[in-house]
């Protein structure tokens, strides 16, 4: 699921290349994309664009004197931009991107394309007055402009783990599950820690890892895209320390990166760095293996080298020689 930094760079090149200019039409393919009723999203169309902005995961584009348009990606949605080429028109935008094609949104000086990939359709489009828009905001704090004590104090309203209280919408806005096992990584803190449990120097720690992560990376994909629209949004880069590296070396220590798998997610960690060497329990194969679970990374990291041991072929026969008469 694209989060901040991603969004971020979304309402960039959006606002860059869609304000002051006219919305001419919005063209719908999704069945289930449109949420809402009224306002209809044909009253956004001959309207200027006035704003672009990111609200929690979304992005919301506001037409002069009409309804805000909120498009959610959700997991596989993804936007896509075409520079109006001579003679298009701009009433008839092109749903480009075959059957994942959801919307298109025709500009005048291009057409925004929202596509959706996989069979579960998830995305959103929320057509709202400013009333309408607040409803979509879950009041998560912006933890970059939140300082240490605000941080705190937002983490804090829920029991949660850090895990989940990072993720977790109505506390803290546009951190998901990608950029939560980043933040943990840098911090050095385990995902299941209980938040209440902090003290004050790993409050501050935490701080600074939520800014830096989230700056470095915010930075990284405006540098990786340029003036290009950004195409190459994903949830899994190989400069992660954690997050979709399982079993690949941690950059910090050289440890295996481990996981915990729940529901259609999972949490990455370094057990040496963020739980002590301590190897959390996954669910389903904590309770398969039982006390054959590892409980230390030295046990995982023995268990691995002896598997491979006894996974390894046998070594090839020596050459025969002719024996000399």
């Amino acid at each position: 699921m694209p989060e901040l930094p991603d969004v971020t760079l979304y309402v960039e090149h959006l606002a860059r290349r869609v304000t002051g200019r006219t919305l001419r039409r919005v063209r719908i393919a999704g069945i289930n994309l449109l949420r809402t009723v009224d306002p209809s999203p044909d009253a956004a169309e001959g309207r200027a664009v006035r704003d672009v902005r990111r609200v929690g995961k979304r992005i919301a584009i506001a037409t002069d004197g009409g309804p805000w348009l909120v498009i959610h990606l959700m997991i596989a949605g993804r936007l896509h931009w075409a520079d109006a080429a001579p003679g298009e028109d701009a009433r008839e935008p092109a749903l480009r991107g075959g059957r994942n094609a959801l919307a298109a949104f025709g500009f005048e000086s291009g057409t925004l394309t929202l596509t959706e990939a996989g069979t579960k359709r998830r995305a959103s489009l929320h057509v709202v007055d400013d009333a309408g828009l607040a409803v979509l905001d879950p009041g998560g704090i912006e933890p970059l402009g939140a300082d240490s004590a605000a941080l705190r104090a937002a983490l804090l309203r829920e029991n949660h783990t850090l895990k989940r209280a990072l993720t977790d919408p109505r506390l803290v806005s546009g951190i998901g599950n990608a950029y939560s096992d980043e933040i943990l990584h840098r911090a050095q803190l385990s995902p299941m820690r209980q938040a209440r449990q902090l003290d004050d120097a790993e409050w501050e720690r935490l701080h600074a890892a939520v800014r830096d992560v989230l700056v470095e990376w915010t930075d990284r994909l405006r540098a990786e895209a340029g003036e290009r629209f950004p195409e190459k949004v994903t949830a899994f880069r190989p400069e992660m320390a954690v997050h979709g590296r399982y079993r690949q070396p941690c950059p910090r220590c050289g440890a295996p990166v481990q996981r915990i798998v729940y529901a259609e997610n999972e949490c990455n960690y370094c057990a040496r760095c963020q739980t002590g060497g301590r190897v959390l329990a996954d669910r389903s194969l904590s309770r398969l293996l039982h006390d054959d679970w590892p409980r230390r990374i030295e046990e995982l990291e023995e268990a691995m080298a002896a598997r491979a041991a006894r996974d390894a072929p046998p070594p090839a026969p020596a050459p025969r020689t002719k024996r000399r008469r």
